[in-house]
C-alpha cells in the first residue's frame, strides 16, 4: 500500500511540475520583416535630417548613451557630446553626409539589430580644401520602450583602397 501512494505521489508531482509549462504565457512572436522595415524606414528618416544638416531633428536618432567611433578620431559619447559633434559638422559648409544601408539584421527577441553599409562624408581637410572619404558602417541598433529604434553605437571604417590589378595574385603586397 505505501509503495502504491508513493508512486501516486510521484505521479501527481510530475504531472504537475510537468504542467508549470503551459501555464507560462508563451513568449510574443516577433515579426523580424516589420522590424527591420520599421529600422530601414528611421533610417531614412535619419539619413534626410542628416542631408536637411538639422541637428536637432537628426541627433534623436541616437539613444542618450550612444557612442559614434569614426576613423582616426576619438570616440564621441552621450547625447550632448554627439549633439555638439554633429552641430559643429552642420556648421561646416565644407560637410556633407550620405549613406546607404545595404543589410539590415534583427535579433530573434526583436529588441536589438544591426546594420552595414557605406557612407560618403565631404568635410574641410587639414589643408582648408574640401576632401571626401568613403567608410564602411555598421551601426548597432537598440528598440527604445516606446517602439521607436535608436542607434546605440555607430561604426565608421575607411573603405580600403583597391587593390591595382598588376598585384592581384603575384604575391606583392
Amino acid at each position: 500500500m505505501k509503495l502504491f501512494q508513493l508512486c501516486f505521489a510521484l505521479c501527481v508531482i510530475f504531472s504537475i511540475v510537468g504542467c508549470t509549462n503551459d501555464l507560462r504565457p508563451a513568449a510574443p512572436q516577433v515579426d523580424i520583416a516589420a522590424e527591420e522595415a520599421a529600422i530601414r524606414a528611421a533610417d531614412a528618416q535619419w539619413l534626410a535630417a542628416a542631408k536637411a544638416r538639422d541637428t536637432e531633428k537628426a541627433v534623436p536618432f541616437w539613444t542618450d548613451d550612444a557612442t559614434i567611433a569614426m576613423p582616426g578620431a576619438p570616440l564621441v559619447s552621450g547625447k550632448q557630446a554627439i549633439k555638439e559633434y554633429v552641430a559643429s559638422s552642420f556648421a561646416s559648409p565644407d560637410f556633407s553626409i550620405s549613406w546607404t544601408t545595404d543589410k539590415v539584421v534583427v535579433s530573434p527577441a526583436g529588441d536589438t539589430a544591426y546594420s552595414t553599409g557605406v557612407d560618403q562624408i565631404t568635410f574641410k581637410g587639414p589643408d582648408g580644401k574640401a576632401m571626401t572619404v568613403k567608410n564602411n558602417g555598421v551601426a548597432i541598433w537598440r528598440k527604445q520602450s516606446d517602439g521607436a529604434w535608436k542607434v546605440a553605437y555607430d561604426i565608421a571604417t575607411p573603405e580600403p583602397a583597391p587593390i591595382a590589378s598588376s598585384s592581384v595574385g603575384s604575391g606583392k603586397k
